[in-house]
């Protein structure tokens, strides 16, 4: 990956981050004023004067958000570590969160995460009426599927035209791979020349799939020459748009993943490629690049195959928009249900930090991937928070709903404790998510 790439990756990260945080720090931030709790300070990322063990004389602050990188909202009251022996013994001031009704201290802290949902539903519902909604049905491949090497190794084959997963149709072709992790799959049924065959998925085949991170199966289309690149080897060699490829060396290479595959195998030399012209067969001679390529590329698939494709009026996009936010976060849940759950998902080999986050942006700008993944980063945001973990908002909802419930409150030397546990497991699973991107950089 090039330096450019990776400071794309960084900036459309950060960029996300930035407006996922201020947005969730503004959910705490505007019921808190709304109902008179005094605010003392708001942060984007972190406080740089904040210390997680600091005594303070004085008015008590607390931070909300995430730390070491997030966001910080201080409030007045609220009891954490910080907090000074002699100001939690005090009566408490009208102004301060610990001295507001229980039902709207469960409203300030439950904010955040509710404009992270908010969030993510206003971003689907508004790509979808800016963009509306493309992909590309399993059943419109022309041509059958491209595999790897670990779907081959389970027989699946080049060609194939997938039917089904589990003996359940896939609609989308590009979401096979997750269905099958989803699902934890134990069979897909595909058309080989007409026939019908189920192909049994073993034990182990999906833990492998985590592990590679890989496509499994690709469109197969045919190398039809599109483009080819000013100055490029290709160019030298006399390529030109139309040209379609037949063989590398002798090699059939009439597909563009056979294309790209056999090109592998010259880097640094002159291959011979068979291309067909106007009807007329020719052979070119081009200089293979150290990274397997010799500068030309197919077209869009667009052009090929018949996708789906649906406007939304904003009517219309609005519950559309709702609905996939509530799939996204099925979807979500589902995943990490796996990790616990399943013999195949390894915590491991499928927890990431903020490596394996900007990796999951695209190596060139695009708006439409960014909004997609910020989306998806507010859903998991919220639903992260949520869980009754002290420190987080879901750890004050649990307590709230204690006291709500029993009509006791919790010793505030209790909370005092419990928000220096819940820090402490936060930064634990901080350091292990993103030790395991530093040990898979090192080690891959």
């Amino acid at each position: 990956m090039t330096t450019q790439e990776i400071l794309v990756k960084a900036g459309q990260l950060i960029l996300s981050l930035s407006i996922l945080v201020v947005l969730h720090e503004l959910g705490h931030f505007i019921p808190a004023k709304l109902f008179k709790a005094r605010v003392e300070k708001f942060y984007l990322f972190f406080d740089p004067w904040f210390s997680l063990f600091k005594k303070k004389k004085g008015d008590t602050e607390y931070g909300i958000g995430w730390l070491p990188l997030g966001g910080y909202v201080k409030i007045s009251g609220m009891v954490d570590e910080s907090m000074d022996r002699e100001q939690m013994a005090k009566p408490p001031q009208p102004w301060e969160f610990r001295s507001k009704p229980a039902w709207q201290r469960l409203i300030i802290m439950i904010g955040g995460v509710t404009v992270n949902l908010i969030l993510g539903f206003l971003i689907y519902a508004m790509m979808l009426w800016h963009w509306g909604e493309s992909y590309l049905p399993t059943k419109n491949l022309t041509y059958g599927i491209a595999v790897d090497s670990l779907a081959g190794s389970i027989g699946l084959k080049d060609g194939d035209m997938v039917l089904s997963v589990n003996n359940e149709p896939v609609e989308n072709f590009r979401s096979i791979p997750a269905e099958i992790i989803l699902r934890e799959a134990t069979s897909i049924q595909v058309s080989r020349d007409g026939k019908p065959l189920d192909i049994k998925i073993p034990t182990g085949f999906i833990r492998e799939m985590i592990k590679r991170k890989g496509t499994l199966m690709d469109v197969r289309i045919p190398f039809v020459v599109d483009t080819v690149l000013p100055k490029s080897a290709a160019e030298k060699a006399g390529f030109r748009k139309g040209d379609r490829t037949l063989a590398v060396n002798g090699a059939p290479a009439s597909y563009f993943h056979e294309f790209r595959k056999e090109l592998q195998q010259y880097k640094n030399k002159t291959a011979t490629i068979q291309v067909l012209r106007d009807g007329d067969t020719l052979q070119l001679f081009a200089h293979v690049t150290e990274n397997g390529t010799v500068g030309m590329a197919p077209a869009n698939p667009e052009k090929d195959f018949k996708f789906a494709t649906r406007e939304y009026t904003l009517l219309q996009a609005i519950p559309a928009g709702f609905s996939k936010c509530i799939n996204t976060l099925v979807k979500y849940v589902q995943q990490l249900r796996l990790i616990f759950v399943s013999k195949e998902v390894k915590a491991n080999e499928s927890l990431g930090g903020f490596i394996s986050i900007g990796n999951l942006f695209p190596a060139h700008w695009d708006w439409i991937a960014f909004w997609e993944m910020t989306a998806l980063l507010s859903i998991i945001l919220a639903f992260m928070n949520i869980l009754p973990i002290p420190a987080l908002d879901g750890g004050h909802v649990l307590f709230l709903l204690y006291e709500i419930i029993t009509g006791r409150k919790p010793s505030e030397k209790f909370l005092e404790y419990a928000q220096i546990v819940g820090m402490i497991i936060l930064f634990g699973l901080l350091l292990y998510a993103n030790g395991l991107d530093i040990w898979r950089s090192i080690f891959k």
